[in-house]
């Protein structure tokens, strides 16, 4: 009996440590995506690294792209998300408005894990300053991103542009850096921005675009695409989670998928990360509590 008693409670322990905790038909996790890139595009870059958590740890993992950068931060409650990857400003309004918990950031294939924002223009536009761009139509991205709208504002108001109703001839959101760049590249922008990593892929398809667009300036280093989880969510998962991920560039088939991703591996993240973000908002005058993040 004593032996029996001995293996039951050995058989617990291995229960409460085992990877594996949850079947997928007990549990499916939902989780956000921004608008990066062409949704399509998204969608197809993450769905393998969502089969591969989910071989795992058993836990089903189901995508979720919003329409909009704003929208995420909006939708999480609303369409009960369990965590979501978060750019830089969605990521630091996740923090302070919805207390979500950083789990992990990725690390690309030169070591880094972070990004820089571009202003970019056409070689033959002529513009290479910003009072060049005076009068030039402009392309931003979402209002919730600080490569995308927030780093562009703050650089120019350093050089002395105040209000862009009245500098630019017209300004728009595009809803993606794909859009913003071939905004440019087509015309139907003078002006535009990017994040390095989406302007890098771009120009790996297609190297032409680095033969007609320049860049003119780069913002201080963001925090790259973070996956953070509601701060609820059961320890448990939230361990698995990190460690599967921190872990997937040790074996085969979780080096390819971070092949296809671009990505080397994945780093343990830290709500310090986002101090560069908390830094533009107060350059630029913004309180993120107050903060207007939607792009109408």
């Amino acid at each position: 009996m004593r032996i029996m008693k001995v293996i039951l409670t050995l058989l617990i322990i291995v229960a409460i440590n085992s990877p594996v905790l949850v079947r997928p038909e007990e549990k499916e996790l939902l989780i956000g995506l921004i608008p990066e890139q062409n949704i399509f595009k998204q969608f197809e870059r993450y769905l393998p690294l969502a089969k591969y958590i989910e071989k795992r740890t058993g836990i089903k993992i189901r995508l979720t792209i919003l329409s909009r950068y704003g929208d995420i931060v909006d939708r999480f409650t609303q369409r009960r998300m369990d965590g979501a990857f978060f750019g830089d400003l969605t990521g630091a309004l996740a923090i302070r408005k919805l207390s979500v918990i950083p789990l992990v950031k990725p690390v690309r294939e030169d070591g880094s894990t972070s990004v820089h924002g571009y202003i970019i223009v056409r070689k033959d536009s002529g513009i290479r300053s910003v009072a060049d761009m005076k009068d030039k139509v402009m392309a931003f991205v979402d209002r919730a991103t600080v490569t995308g709208y927030l780093f562009p504002i703050v650089y120019l108001r350093e050089h002395g542009v105040r209000e862009i109703d009245s500098f630019f001839s017209e300004h728009y959101f595009s809803g993606s850096f794909d859009a913003s760049v071939y905004a440019v590249l087509d015309g139907r922008a003078d002006v535009g921005c990017v994040k390095d990593s989406i302007f890098r892929n771009l120009v790996k398809k297609d190297p032409s675009i680095k033969d007609e667009l320049e860049i003119i300036a780069v913002s201080p280093a963001m925090p790259e695409s973070t996956l953070c989880v509601k701060d609820d969510l059961p320890d448990n998962m939230k361990k698995m989670l990190r460690e599967v991920l921190l872990n997937m560039n040790r074996d085969a088939e979780g080096r390819k998928v971070l092949k296809q991703m671009g990505l080397k591996r994945f780093s343990e993240a830290r709500q310090e990360d986002y101090k560069p973000v908390f830094m533009m908002l107060q350059s630029a005058g913004y309180d993120i509590d107050t903060y207007h993040y939607r792009t109408e």
